[in-house]
Order: C-alpha cells, then structure tokens, then sequence
C-alpha cells in the first residue's frame, strides 16, 4: 500500500476565485504510481473549499451569483465584530461571509482511482474555491492505494 503527500500552491487575485486544480491533481495521482486506490483534495483552510463540477464559463458566473446570493458579503456578521472578540486576535479581515460561504463547500473531495486514472467524467473538473483572496494557498494530495 502507498501513500503520498503532496502540496497544490493557488494564488487568487480576486475576492472569491475558483482554480481548476485538476491538471495538478492528475499529475500527482499519475507520479505515485498508484492503479487502484484513492486521492483526497483538501484544504486545510477555513475560508476556501474544494468541490467538483462542469468548468464552464457561464456556469462559473451561474456560481458566483448563487454564492453571493447566498451569503452576501454586505450582511452582519458576528465574526467581524472584531471589537468583541477575546478569544483571538484578530486577523483585520471582515471575513464572515467567507467562512460562511466555505461552510457550503466543504474542505474536501474523495476521487477514486482505478488503472492509474482518477475516476472523473469528461465534464467534471477539481476547483480549489478561495473565498477570502487575494492570497496564496496551500492544497493537500493525499493519494493512497496499490
């Protein structure tokens, strides 16, 4: 049995920005070795997800407007109430909305791997979300199999 670490750096230019990982990803899984098995995206962030679906430009806009709908950046919210807070420092982003907006997401996506290929359709791609860019990113692979 094999297991593999690697690192994804993502660096976003704009407030929320979605990264096609999936090139990356294919590298790693194909670099490892491993035929049968499985391959874990995750990102070890609280306010970025990762997720899996069509990398379509129309629908990267569809996203963008469901996501601000959602959770919109000009509501209240209690995290960014940085004069209350006495648990931490705090970091001087108004960021509330992200933390919420990455809640949706989740961290991490599960990929199956048979014949040393990740099990994804034609249509379907990785994406590293950033919800609080501009900023670089780490991204873990973690491939595990035979």
């Amino acid at each position: 049995m094999k297991n593999i670490t690697k690192e994804i750096e993502v660096e976003s230019t704009t407030q929320i920005e979605f990264a096609d990982i999936t090139d990356k990803v294919t590298e790693i899984v194909e670099s490892s070795g491993v035929r049968s098995g499985i391959v874990l995206v995750y990102a070890p962030h609280t306010t970025m997800g990762i997720t899996i679906n069509h990398a379509e430009s129309m629908l990267m806009q569809d996203f963008m407007r469901m996501l601000y709908r959602l959770v919109p950046v000009d509501d209240q919210y209690s995290h960014d109430l940085f004069e209350l807070r006495r648990d931490r420092k705090a970091d001087g982003r108004s960021n509330g909305h992200s933390h919420c907006k990455a809640l949706l997401l989740g961290t991490s996506e599960s990929i199956p791997i048979q014949k040393g290929k990740m099990l994804l359709s034609d249509l379907q791609s990785i994406f590293a979300v950033d919800f609080d860019g501009a900023r670089k990113r780490n991204i873990t692979v973690y491939v595990q199999g035979e």
